[in-house]
């Protein structure tokens, strides 16, 4: 007998087969609740740059677009605020998602209220992906600058983020299917 699954399953067996205990941190479906997701562009500085999110009828979050260097523009991000998760026993996150050949930078807020994000990037590829990024090593940025601060520490999140800022004008579009931490 064959079993199709899909990847978000096969994703979701394979950690636990690992014995690591993921925790899902969303997992997009046609009838997700996706108010607290939200995006922020340029604009709030003058820019052109439009993103929009909404959900895909084959079950998965889309952020997409068009980044504007019009009036100094140039990104637009979409993001996610939650309640505090303690990440002390977790020491990765895995993103689930399909892009467009393009370079996206990922942030995580340990309080959605700090003025800086931690970040790292990751490339894609028009293929479906299973991103992992050790929280470690995202290190503290704020307004395209890198501060003279530690890497995240490890303790706790209330916000993550997808931003496009390739400093240049392009359309973009990224699919997100899940997000674990583990």
């Amino acid at each position: 007998m064959i079993i199709n699954l899909n990847t978000t399953v096969q994703l979701l067996i394979l950690l636990i087969v690992t014995m690591e205990q993921p925790i899902l941190l969303f997992d997009f479906k046609t009838n997700s609740n996706t108010k607290e997701w939200q995006v922020v562009d340029d604009v709030v500085m003058g820019g052109k740059s439009s993103g929009h999110f909404y959900v895909a009828p084959t079950g998965h979050g889309v952020f997409e677009g068009h980044v504007s260097l019009e009036n100094n523009g140039g990104f637009s991000m979409l993001r996610y605020r939650f309640d505090k998760i303690n990440t002390h026993t977790v020491s990765k996150l895995i993103l689930r998602v399909q892009g467009d050949g393009k370079r996206y930078q990922f942030r995580i807020k340990r309080k959605s209220s700090d003025y800086y994000s931690y970040v790292t990037y990751f490339d894609t590829t028009k293929e479906w992906q299973d991103i992992s990024i050790r929280l470690l090593d995202l290190y503290p940025t704020f307004r395209g600058r890198k501060l003279d601060m530690p890497n995240y520490d490890g303790s706790a999140i209330e916000e993550i983020a997808f931003l496009i800022a390739n400093q240049k004008a392009e359309t973009f579009v990224l699919k997100i299917d899940a997000l674990f931490l583990h």
